[in-house]
């Protein structure tokens, strides 16, 4: 079961992480007509929102762009930061909503920057248990189970708060660019709506994979106590 379970998941992630990636290379093609970068457009969006104090910074990779809260960053990866494409403009005023969510307090942010540190532990156990629980430290397989449980439980529940703040933060982006007016009605903006709702799915395939294993150690856990 446990196979099955691991391939079915690792196929629903491999699958969202093509499509976003496919996407992406496709519409970092296709310049947009306002000529902007993505650093720009980042910058007008939080002058826009009233958000002073974020700065926004290059970092390599690819589609390695986020919102950092703690150092108020915006880290734009170096095609974005620079690159004036659909998917530049797209990526980076979604970002900006990250920053915005922050200015106004918006709840579900706040209660996934509290998750991060109980969640980060929850990454480690689930990781690293079945190794270390089985083969060094003799735990009982009952004991593993609900623990195994108990961490992806805690993952499942950090996904399922992330949703609503990426699904808000595309929103945000979508309708700020709209106003701005630096992608066209059209093929500008259906590229840049189709860049951002596929790096949505990433999310959805995370919190399915999160909640797949959550319900298999939980029946598991269940059926022990029987």
């Amino acid at each position: 079961m446990m196979p099955l379970l691991f391939i079915s998941t690792l196929i629903i992630s491999l699958l969202a992480t093509w499509r976003v990636r496919s996407a992406y290379a496709k519409y970092s093609e296709v310049p947009a007509s306002s000529g902007m970068t993505g650093a720009e457009i980042a910058q007008r969006i939080l002058d826009r929102s009233g958000v002073s104090d974020v700065s926004i910074q290059s970092i390599p990779g690819t589609l390695t762009d986020h919102y950092d809260p703690a150092h108020r960053r915006l880290m734009l990866s170096e095609n974005n930061y620079h690159g004036t494409s659909v998917a530049a403009l797209g990526v980076s005023a979604h970002e900006c909503g990250h920053a915005i969510q922050h200015q106004q307090m918006y709840a579900p942010l706040q209660w996934r920057m509290a998750a991060v540190g109980v969640t980060n532990i929850a990454s480690q156990v689930v990781m690293w248990l079945p190794l270390i629980g089985g083969l060094f430290m003799g735990m009982k397989p009952h004991l593993m189970v609900t623990i195994m449980a108990l961490g992806w439980g805690v993952l499942m529940l950090f996904q399922l708060v992330t949703l609503p703040v990426e699904f808000d933060a595309t929103a945000r982006a979508k309708r700020i660019l709209a106003e701005t007016g630096a992608l066209r009605p059209g093929a500008e903006t259906d590229g840049m709506n189709r860049v951002l709702d596929a790096a949505a799915l990433t999310y959805v395939a995370a919190f399915i994979t999160s909640l797949v294993y959550f319900l298999w150690y939980l029946m598991r856990t269940l059926n022990d106590r029987r």
